[in-house]
């Protein structure tokens, strides 16, 4: 070997030693930095026609796409049960439990108690007052529990907007970085810090919705839903929603007063397998405001009870918990007499004080076990209680059942985020490559003191 070529062996040696030092400083520095991937040095050995030695080929992030697309589906679930699980959790508390005196359970007890109360001496007009109150804070308490999930809808539409508004931008700042990484390719510059950035975007879009991500050759990424939905490949898609600002009981999206979901203009399912958003929160809030909260808001009983002042047509249950009422005819305060609860609502005057039979028939029709059938609560007759019962005993399932899901969707999550880590920035293992790379420094700098020497040996002959 030539001195010359010895000395461009040295140089090239050299500058990839420093390189290296810079990569490895670079990883210790942000071991702690969120989405940042370890620099890895990619060297190779130089043609001999343009001096050998060893070439800097690349500067790449060592990371595990597939370990990362597991971790960001973990994400999307523990986003989506997380969501649905708040919502019967908190169904749960606004029922109560029969311990809760406040509770709607209870409050029916109260009302069929002061029922019997009556009957025992129907000629008390106290009896009746009581009985009328306590029917009263039962209308009270559905009314209450009807607003309450009109709220929760509520804030699922906003929450349904921000996430849509979100993704756009997330989308939009993919492909921009897309265009920053497929640049510095092509000039040769690094683009591992734009590939960090594009990783921490992509994490926050995998909470909204479930994605598949594909590595092009280029350097840039294409996004697809599970389901094949297209939202980044080359420009990015555009989702869109209307919000509406205020949702009654019977608006619903199958109805068309709610808005659904459209990708580039073109509307999709937002449940069911075959939903592109399907296992994200953005398809769980949709759930939330298009079924289960709607389910929701269901029955009590005819008679005592009005819809709103009229009679309760069973074809329409949907937001009937929000316009139960008392018959007008037995509240003073609206023209009636308490005296009509032990004689008939349309009574057209007192009848005999001692005469329990009409307060008898309405405290048996609220007790009757095979009086009330439901639709939405399984089409099974059941007395008012039964079916406030039953209705208590289908939130605890189902918080029970998501509070599983959502246990074990965390516990995924976390086990996936602990290997993501293990594979992370090692400060050991950098510390011992620094000991090669100043090795490997040393030997160069050595070599080029040597063809020094050689050299002025030469100059001195």
């Amino acid at each position: 070997m030539s001195i010359s070529a010895a000395l461009n062996s040295a140089l090239g040696g050299l500058n990839a030693s420093s390189r290296q030092v810079q990569a490895i400083s670079n990883n210790l520095a942000n071991a702690l930095t969120p989405g940042y991937a370890p620099r890895r040095l990619e060297l190779s050995s130089q043609p001999t026609q343009l001096g050998g030695g060893v070439q800097v080929t690349a500067l790449t992030r060592d990371v595990n796409e597939s370990l990362l697309n597991d971790r960001r589906r973990a994400d999307s679930a523990v986003a989506a049960s997380t969501t649905s699980a708040a919502f019967f959790a908190e169904m749960e508390r606004l029922l109560g439990t029969p311990e809760d005196g406040q509770s709607i359970t209870a409050r029916l007890a109260d009302l069929e108690g002061s029922l019997i109360s009556a009957t025992v001496r129907p000629e008390e007009n106290a009896r009746l007052q009581t009985a009328v109150l306590r029917a009263g804070e039962v209308t009270l308490a559905l009314n209450t529990a009807s607003d309450w999930v009109q709220s929760l809808r509520s804030e699922a539409e906003i929450q349904i907007e921000r996430d849509v508004t979100n993704a756009n931008d997330y989308l939009r700042q993919l492909a921009t970085l897309n265009s920053q990484i497929v640049d510095a390719r092509n000039r040769g510059t690094a683009a591992a810090a734009f590939e960090d950035q594009r990783s921490l975007v992509m994490d926050q879009l995998a909470e909204i919705m479930p994605l598949r991500v594909f590595q092009r050759d280029n350097g840039a990424i294409a996004i697809y839903t599970p389901t094949g939905a297209g939202l980044l490949d080359g420009s990015p898609a555009e989702l869109s929603f209307t919000a509406t600002n205020l949702i009654t009981p019977q608006m619903t999206q199958a109805g068309g007063l709610l808005s659904g979901l459209e990708i580039n203009g073109r509307p999709v399912p937002t449940d069911g397998p075959g939903s592109p958003i399907a296992g994200g929160r953005l398809a769980a809030n949709f759930e939330l405001r298009d079924q289960l909260a709607v389910d929701t808001q269901g029955a009590t009983d005819p008679g005592l009870f009005t819809d709103a002042g009229a009679v309760f047509d069973p074809t329409n249950e949907v937001g009937l918990a929000g316009r139960v009422s008392v018959s007008d005819a037995v509240r003073p305060e609206a023209g009636g007499d308490y005296w009509r609860l032990r004689d008939g609502l349309y009574a057209a005057a007192p009848g005999a004080p001692g005469d329990a039979s009409v307060l008898q028939n309405i405290a048996d029709a609220l007790s009757d076990q095979g009086t009330l059938a439901s639709g939405n609560l399984g089409g099974s007759a059941r007395s008012v209680s039964g079916h406030a019962s039953a209705m208590l005993s289908y939130f605890g399932q189902q918080r029970l059942s998501l509070d599983q899901t959502v246990s074990f969707a965390q516990a995924n999550q976390a086990g996936l985020v602990e290997t993501e880590l293990s594979l992370g920035v090692n400060s050991d293992e950098e510390l011992q490559r620094l000991l090669l790379v100043e090795q490997a420094f040393a030997a160069n700098a050595r070599l080029i003191q040597t063809a020094g020497d050689m050299l002025d040996q030469l100059l001195g002959i």
